[in-house]
C-alpha cells in the first residue's frame, strides 16, 4: 500500500495513504459495499473529545450528502456524522484497562477496533463499511512496584566473593520503554563495601541480582538493610523503592538446578481436574536436608494460581480449575525450587503453557443495523420502494475457537428475495462480515414480511452451527400526513355540567387517497384529563364524560391526534383548551379545624394575638372572603385581609387564663357561603408577681441550744409564687446575716440547717435574711428574716423582745450574729493600757478643775447625795427631736411618749429602723441618765416601772469627774430576789420555744458608734459590803 505517513493532529497520529494510491483506490472501488480498512495511532489516557482522524478528509470523501455512523467502537469512541472525524469520548481508552490488550504477549500492540458505515444520502445507495483499527499507543502512567515493600534475601556467611543472588522483579503495568528500565542499589557506610547490583536479561526481562563483593561473617553482622530502587522508561521517569533486607546464613553449598531453565507444554482446554501438565525438576550436590527440594510458584499471576496447582514436592503441575483457552491462551510462569537446608538455596525455572483449542464453541451470528436502516427486537423495516441490492442488516459471524475449529461457512437459509454477500476482504476465518441485501425489488401488496434465517457452521470434528433470524416488515408509502382545519382550538365550559354534554369538534383533511386517506380521531390527554373526555372516531366530536370541578382543575389541554389507515400510519395533531367556568360551590374554609393561640400575659391593648388562613375554593368574587367575631363582647376584633385577630384588652392570667369565641368567614357569592371556625387564645404566664413568704414570719423567732447536733434543720422556710410554670420555680438562698457560715439553707427545700459547732462567740440572737427568688426572666423575689436565739433557755423573754426589736429597726444590710460583746472584749486587753494612760490623764485635769472650782466655789457641793429622789423616770422613752432640742435650749421637761404602736401593727420600714439607747439629762446640772425604749409588745413585763416602784435607792449618778464616765455609764437598779440573775443575761432566760413577731441580725464589726454591746448584760455581784444587794449593771458604750 506504500509508506503510511502521520497525519498533523495534537496527542494523536493518522495513518495516511499517498493521494496517488488513494485516487487508484478509490476508483477501482467495485460497489458500495467496498471495505476500506484504518488504522491510528493515539495514546492512551487522551481527554474526552480528542480527535482521533477524520474519515471524510483522510479519504477525500465530500462533508456534505454522506451519513457517517459508527457501528462498532462504543463507549470509547464516537463518530461527527457528516464529516467522519473520530473523536474519544467521557469513557477513557486504558491501555492497561482494556480487555483485548490483557494477558497479550509483552511487545505485541495494543488494538482497538471499530466499524463506520457511510452512506450516500443523495444517491441512497447501499452503505459503505469502513473497518479500522486504533493502535493505542502507552503512556507512562504507571510506577513499577515491587510485589512487597520488604524484600528478604538470605545468602550464607562463606558465600564466594562475585556469586550473584536474583532479587525479585519489580513489575510495571505500562510497557515498551515506559516498563521497567532500571535498577538501583542504595547501601549504607557497613554495607557499601560489601555488596552491589547487577542487571541481567533474562528472557526479555531485566533481572536484577545482588553481587557479594566482600566477606560475610554472620558472627559479625547478621543482616543488612538495603534500598533498591527501580524506575522505568518513560519521560518523564516514575520511580519506587522497596527495603531489600539480606540475612546472612549459615553454609548451605549447593544450589538446586533445573534440568533445564525452560519448560513447555501444552494443555488442551477444558482439560479435568487432576490432568497433570508438566513436571519440573531440579536436583541438588548436596545431602541429607541440603539436597531435599520444595518446589513454588515465584512470581506467578493470580490466575495461575487459580487455574494449576503444583505438587510442593515432586514438582508436578496439574489442573485445578477450569481452563478456557478463549479466555488465556498461554500461561507463563517461574517455579522456584528451595533446598531444605539451614540456609536453603534456590533456583528458578521458567515454564510457558500453551492453551490447545477444543472445538467448543459454536460459531455467534450477530445481526445488527446498518446505515439508515435500524433494527428493534428482531425486526427491520423496509420501504416496498427500495432498490435492488440494497443492504438492510450487517451479519458478523464469528468463532472463538482457532484453526479449523474457528473456519465458518454462513448461508440464508429458504428462498427469500435476501443473500448474503461479503462485506470485509480483511476478515479471518474465525471473524467474517456480511451484508444481508435484497436481490429482487419488494412489493408490498404481494409480500408484507419475511422472516429470514441465517445459518452458520463452523469446521470442526464434529462441526458446530447456530442459527440467527431477521424479520423484515415491507413498508407501505405513505408520505402525506393529516391537517387539522386549526391546530389551536380554545373553548370556555362551565363547571359543574351534565355528563355527556359537547365541548368542541375537529375536523382534519389528508391529501392522500385510499385507505391513507382514511382518518380516525383520537385523544392523547394531558395525565390530568385522562378518562374525562371522549371524541368520536369519525365526527371528530368531543364530549365530556363526567362533571368538571374548576376548584380541581380549571382548564385542560386536549392533543387530538388524527391519523390515516396507511401503514405505517401518519397522523396530524391540534390542541384543543378547554378553560372551565367558574360556580359559586364551594364554602369557606379555614385551613385549621380549630385555632389555639398562646399569648404572654400584659400584652398592650390592639396587641396582634394570632392569625388565620381561610381559603375559598371559587373564583372571583366567589372567593371573596369577609371575617368577623362572632358573640362578639368587645374583646377581640380581626383584620380582613390579613386574618389578624387584635385583642382590646390587656391580659392578666391570674384573673382569666383562656378565652374562647368563633370567627365567621362569608364570601362574596350570590346566594353567600359561610364557614365557621373556633379560637382559644391561651394567656401565657409572665413573671409578674414575686415570691411571697408564707413561714416564718418576720417578727417570729425560734430557740437553738448550744448542743444542736450539725446538719440539724433549725427552721423551714416556705414560699408561694401565684405565677406558673419556670416562673413559680423557687429556690432559697441565705442573703445576710450568717458570718460565720454556721447555717445552710437547702436551695429548693427552705430547710436551714445547722452547719458548723455553735461556740461561746454564737451565744445570742442570729438574723437570717433569707432570698426566696423565681426562675423568671428577669427573675424575682421576697426576703425572709429567720430569728434564731442561740442560748441555754428563754428564760429572759424581755431581753430578747428587746432584741428582736432591735433587729426589725436595723438595716439588711448590717448582721445581727451571736454576742458582739465578745469580740470586743479580745480589744479590750489591747486598749487597757491606752485607756489606764487616758484616764491618769483625765484624773489629772479633773482635780486641776476641781481645785480651780473648788477655789471659785467654795461651798459647792459635788458627788451623790444619799436620799435625793429622782424627779424623772429612769426608763423614760426618749423625746423627739424638737423635744429634745427644747430641753437642751431652755430646760423644759420632754413630753409624753406616744401610745407605743404594736410590733404586729409595724410596716416594712421598722426593718430599716435601728435600735437606740440615749443618754438623758433633766437639767444641766444633772448626772446623764440611761433611757431605754419602751415601745415592747402588748403583755411584756414592764421591768422599768417594776424596778422604779421596789427598788428603796435612787439611781446612782454618774458625775462627770468619774473616771468611767467618759466612755461607760453604770445604772444601778436594785432588782427584787426573785429576779436576781447570775451569769451574762443571755445563758440563762424563760419562756417557750415558739415562733414569736421578730427579727434580729448583728455583726460587730458593723455597728454604729452607739449600739448595745451586749444587750443586757445581768450579773450578781458577791455578798455586797453596801446596802446595794441585788442590783443590775446595765453597761451602754457610747
Amino acid at each position: 500500500m506504500g509508506p503510511l505517513r502521520p497525519s498533523p493532529g495534537p496527542g494523536r497520529q493518522r495513518l495516511l495513504l499517498p493521494p496517488s494510491l488513494l485516487a487508484l483506490l478509490l476508483l477501482l472501488a467495485p460497489s458500495a459495499s467496498h471495505i476500506t480498512r484504518v488504522v491510528y495511532k493515539v495514546p492512551e489516557e487522551q481527554p474526552p473529545n480528542t480527535l482521533i482522524g477524520s474519515l471524510a478528509a483522510d479519504y477525500g470523501l465530500p462533508d456534505v450528502g454522506h451519513l457517517y455512523k459508527l457501528e462498532v467502537g462504543a463507549p470509547y469512541l464516537r463518530v461527527d456524522g457528516k464529516t467522519g472525524d473520530i473523536f474519544t469520548t467521557e469513557t477513557s481508552i486504558d491501555r492497561e484497562g482494556l480487555r483485548e490488550c490483557q494477558n497479550q504477549i509483552p511487545g505485541n500492540p495494543c488494538i482497538l477496533e471499530f466499524e463506520v458505515s457511510i452512506t450516500d444520502l443523495v444517491q441512497n445507495g447501499s452503505p459503505r463499511l469502513i473497518e479500522g483499527q486504533i493502535e493505542v499507543q502507552d503512556i507512562n502512567d504507571n510506577t513499577p512496584n515491587f510485589a512487597s515493600p520488604v524484600i528478604t534475601l538470605a545468602i550464607p556467611e562463606n558465600t564466594n566473593i562475585g556469586s550473584l543472588f536474583p532479587i525479585p522483579l519489580a513489575t510495571d503495568r505500562d510497557a515498551g520503554t515506559n516498563g521497567v528500565a532500571s535498577y538501583e542499589l542504595q547501601a549504607g557506610p557497613e554495607a557499601q563495601e560489601l555488596f552491589g547490583l547487577q542487571v541481567a536479561e533474562d528472557q526479555e526481562e531485566k533481572q536484577p541480582q545482588l553481587i557479594v563483593m566482600g566477606n560475610l561473617d554472620r558472627e559479625r553482622w547478621d543482616s543488612y538493610d538495603l534500598t533498591i530502587k527501580v524506575q522505568d522508561g518513560g519521560s518523564p521517569p516514575r520511580a519506587s523503592s522497596a527495603l531489600l533486607r539480606v540475612t546472612v546464613l549459615d553454609t548451605n553449598d549447593n544450589a538446586p538446578k533445573f534440568e533445564r531453565p525452560t519448560y513447555e507444554a501444552e494443555l488442551s482446554e477444558n482439560s479435568p481436574i487432576g490432568h497433570s501438565v508438566i513436571q519440573v525438576k531440579a536436583n541438588d550436590s548436596d545431602q541429607g536436608a541440603n539436597a531435599e527440594i520444595d518446589y513454588t510458584f515465584h512470581q506467578a499471576p493470580e490466575v495461575v494460581r487459580r487455574l494449576l496447582r503444583l505438587d510442593r514436592n515432586t514438582g508436578l503441575i496439574t489442573v485445578q480449575g477450569p481452563v478456557d483457552r478463549e479466555d488465556l491462551s498461554t500461561l507463563r510462569f517461574s517455579v522456584l525450587a528451595k533446598d531444605r537446608g539451614a540456609n536453603p538455596k534456590s533456583a528458578r525455572a521458567q515454564v510457558v503453557v500453551t492453551v490447545k483449542d477444543m472445538n467448543d464453541n459454536a460459531p455467534t451470528i450477530e445481526i445488527r443495523g446498518i446505515g439508515l436502516v435500524t433494527h428493534q427486537d428482531g425486526m427491520a423495516n423496509i420501504s416496498e420502494d427500495v432498490a435492488e441490492e440494497t443492504a438492510v442488516a450487517l451479519v458478523q459471524v464469528s468463532d472463538r475457537d482457532e484453526g479449523e475449529n474457528a473456519a465458518v461457512t454462513c448461508v440464508v437459509a429458504g428462498d427469500v428475495p435476501f443473500q448474503l454477500r461479503q462485506a470485509s476482504e480483511t476478515g479471518s476465518d474465525s471473524k467474517k462480515k456480511y451484508f444481508l441485501q435484497t436481490t429482487t425489488p419488494l412489493d408490498y401488496e404481494k409480500v408484507k414480511d419475511y422472516t429470514i434465517e441465517i445459518v452458520a457452521v463452523d469446521s470442526g470434528n464434529p462441526p458446530l452451527s447456530s442459527t440467527n433470524s431477521l424479520k423484515v416488515q415491507v413498508v407501505d408509502i405513505n408520505d402525506n400526513a393529516p391537517v387539522f382545519t386549526q391546530s389551536f382550538t380554545e373553548v370556555a365550559f362551565p363547571e359543574n355540567n351534565k355528563p355527556g354534554e359537547v365541548v368542541a369538534e375537529v375536523t382534519a383533511s389528508d391529501a392522500d387517497s385510499g385507505s391513507n386517506a382514511e382518518l380516525v380521531y383520537s385523544l392523547e390527554p394531558e395525565p390530568a384529563a385522562q378518562g374525562l373526555f371522549t371524541i368520536s372516531p369519525e365526527s371528530g366530536e368531543i364530549r365530556v364524560k363526567t362533571s368538571l370541578d374548576r376548584e380541581q382543575r380549571d382548564s385542560y389541554e386536549l392533543k387530538v391526534v388524527a391519523a390515516d389507515r396507511g401503514s405505517p400510519s401518519l397522523q396530524g395533531t391540534a390542541t384543543v383548551l378547554v378553560n372551565v367556568l367558574d360556580c359559586n360551590d364551594n364554602d369557606p374554609k379555614f385551613m385549621l379545624s380549630g385555632y389555639n393561640f398562646s399569648v404572654m400575659e400584659n400584652m398592650p391593648a390592639l396587641s396582634p394575638v394570632g392569625m388565620v388562613t381561610v381559603i375559598d375554593g371559587d373564583k372571583g368574587e366567589n372567593a371573596r372572603v369577609q371575617l368577623s367575631v362572632e358573640q362578639d363582647n368587645g374583646d377581640f376584633v380581626i383584620q380582613n385581609g390579613t386574618g389578624t385577630i387584635l385583642s382590646s384588652l390587656s391580659f392578666d392570667r391570674e384573673q382569666q387564663s383562656t378565652y374562647t369565641f368563633q370567627l365567621k368567614a362569608v364570601d362574596g357569592g350570590v346566594p353567600p357561603r359561610s364557614a365557621y371556625v373556633g379560637v382559644t387564645i391561651n394567656v401565657l404566664d409572665e413573671n409578674d408577681n414575686a415570691p411571697f413568704i408564707t413561714a416564718p414570719s418576720n417578727t417570729s423567732h425560734r430557740l437553738l441550744t448550744p448542743q444542736t447536733r450539725l446538719g440539724e434543720t433549725v427552721s423551714q422556710v416556705t414560699a408561694e409564687d401565684i405565677d406558673s410554670g419556670i416562673n413559680a420555680e423557687l429556690t432559697y438562698s441565705i442573703a445576710g446575716g450568717n458570718p460565720y457560715g454556721l447555717f445552710q439553707i437547702g436551695s429548693h427545700s427552705g430547710a436551714i440547717t445547722l452547719e458548723k459547732e455553735i461556740e461561746r462567740r454564737h451565744h445570742g440572737l442570729h438574723r437570717l435574711v433569707v432570698k426566696v427568688s423565681d426562675r423568671g426572666k428577669p427573675p424575682r423575689y421576697g426576703t425572709a428574716l429567720v430569728h434564731l436565739y442561740v442560748n441555754e433557755t428563754l428564760a429572759n423573754r424581755t431581753l430578747l423582745e428587746t432584741l428582736l426589736v432591735h433587729s426589725l429597726d436595723t438595716p439588711l444590710d448590717i448582721d445581727i450574729a451571736g454576742d458582739p460583746e465578745y469580740e470586743r472584749s479580745k480589744q479590750r486587753g489591747n486598749i487597757l493600757f491606752g485607756v489606764v494612760a487616758g484616764v491618769v490623764a483625765v484624773a489629772l485635769l479633773i482635780a486641776l478643775a476641781v481645785l480651780v472650782r473648788y477655789c471659785r466655789q467654795r461651798e459647792a457641793k459635788s458627788g451623790y447625795q444619799a436620799g435625793k429622789k429622782e424627779t424623772k423616770d429612769l426608763y423614760a422613752p426618749k423625746p423627739s427631736g424638737k423635744a429634745a432640742k427644747g430641753s437642751k435650749s431652755k430646760g423644759k421637761k420632754s413630753k409624753s411618749p406616744k401610745p407605743v404602736k404594736p410590733v404586729e401593727d409595724e410596716d416594712d420600714t421598722g426593718l430599716q429602723k435601728s435600735l437606740k439607747f440615749n443618754l438623758m439629762s433633766d437639767a444641766p446640772g444633772d448626772s446623764p441618765r440611761i433611757h431605754l425604749p419602751l415601745n415592747y409588745p402588748p403583755g411584756s413585763p414592764d421591768l422599768g416601772r417594776h424596778y422604779r416602784s421596789n427598788s428603796p435607792l435612787p439611781s446612782i449618778q454618774l458625775q462627770p469627774q468619774s473616771p468611767s464616765a467618759s466612755k461607760k455609764h453604770q445604772v444601778v437598779q436594785d432588782l427584787p430576789p426573785a429576779n436576781t440573775f447570775v451569769g451574762t443575761g443571755d445563758t440563762t432566760s424563760t419562756g417557750s420555744e415558739q415562733y414569736s413577731d421578730y427579727s434580729y441580725r448583728t455583726n460587730p464589726p458593723k455597728y454604729p458608734s452607739k449600739q448595745v454591746g451586749q444587750p443586757f448584760r445581768l450579773s450578781t455581784p458577791q455578798p455586797p459590803p453596801h446596802p446595794y444587794h441585788g442590783a443590775i449593771w446595765t453597761e451602754v458604750w457610747e
